[in-house]
């Protein structure tokens, strides 16, 4: 081959290269997020809104030590003079929304729109998420009968948690943290042990420990219940309503003492009409074994599947974060 021929094909090359590559660089938008588990979720959100112009990095907080949490990641985005353009913070609700300014720290979460928040406590609440519960059931025991509704479950628990839950937040506005703590509250509306055969009951005996301590309160706080019944009217404008209340409890609580409470039992019986159907419909031992043993390997664990649900998009407070993403984009553009 000549050299000018060879020259000619270089020069060919690199100018098909260079129409192909992009004129100017995708810029990176850093997402700081709480901890390992928040990685997944916020990448789920935010991949939804990447594209030519910019894409984003989720990350733990801190590049030099294992420090995670909320705190770690508003103090590393709180002076950055890269906020917003390059770089953001996505946390956990918790009840800085609910507080609306009533803490230092909730006028921050609240007032920067360069801080991404769930609406929710948690994202666990997303996760538990009434209307895909009956989904993580069918993806963990691979039996499709619905045993529970679920919906109908968690609104019946939300209106017997939400009357002292009002109170709960009611006292927290007031920066007062002691009076009737969150875990005095997770205490009262925690379930025990849930029968399938009557799965509401479980809720009576929730309602008989809530009822006790809202007499409790109205007794000793009489001037406040006109307030926490205001209070009420306020929050309903957050999404908070007596078939909701379950969104805005602690997260770690809904999943661990209500949610998990009521999938073991349903995931374990669908589990054993799957293993029945088996032994019903098998020709011979080896059939059976072998069927068992496929059926088995095919499993997962209920709540490895609870953490991977990412069928909550339909919820309205997901809505909500979509739009603080949008607006967020359109910022950082200017």
């Amino acid at each position: 081959m000549s050299l000018t021929l060879r020259h000619n094909l270089t020069s060919a090359y690199l100018d098909a290269a260079t129409r192909l590559s992009p004129r100017k660089k995708r810029r990176r938008i850093v997402a700081y997020v709480e901890s390992y588990d928040d990685v997944a979720f916020w990448r789920t959100l935010l991949s939804e809104f990447e594209d030519e112009e910019h894409y984003f990095q989720v990350m733990l907080p801190s590049q030099t030590s294992l420090s995670k949490g909320k705190k770690v990641v508003l103090l590393n985005t709180l002076n950055a003079n890269e906020l917003g353009r390059s770089l953001i913070a996505c946390v956990d609700s918790d009840y800085d929304f609910l507080m609306q300014g009533a803490t230092a720290l909730s006028r921050h979460v609240n007032g920067n729109p360069y801080v991404l928040q769930t609406y929710t406590y948690a994202i666990e609440n997303y996760l538990c998420y009434a209307e895909s519960l009956h989904e993580v059931c069918v993806q963990a025991t691979l039996n499709d009968r619905q045993i529970v509704d679920f919906p109908e479950f968690m609104r019946r628990y939300s209106r017997i948690a939400y009357p002292l839950f009002l109170w709960n937040i009611w006292f927290y506005r007031r920066h007062d943290n002691k009076t009737f703590p969150m875990y005095e509250f997770n205490a009262c509306v925690r379930l025990q042990d849930v029968n399938l055969q009557q799965p509401y009951q479980c809720l009576e005996e929730m309602r008989q420990e809530v009822e006790r301590k809202l007499s409790e309160l109205n007794t000793r706080f009489p001037q406040a219940i006109s307030e926490v019944d205001a209070l009420g009217d306020e929050l309903r404008d957050l999404g908070l309503t007596p078939d909701t209340t379950y969104l805005y409890i602690q997260g770690h609580h809904i999943m661990d003492n209500v949610v998990m409470k009521l999938l073991l039992p349903v995931c374990t019986q669908l589990r054993r009409e799957r293993e029945k159907e088996i032994k019903r419909l098998a020709v011979h031992d080896v059939q059976l074994q072998n069927e068992l043993t496929s059926y088995e390997n095919s499993l997962a664990a209920v709540q490895l599947m609870l953490k991977k649900n990412d069928a909550y998009k339909s919820l309205y407070l997901y809505g909500w974060m979509r739009e603080q993403v949008e607006h967020l984009i359109q910022q950082s553009a200017r």
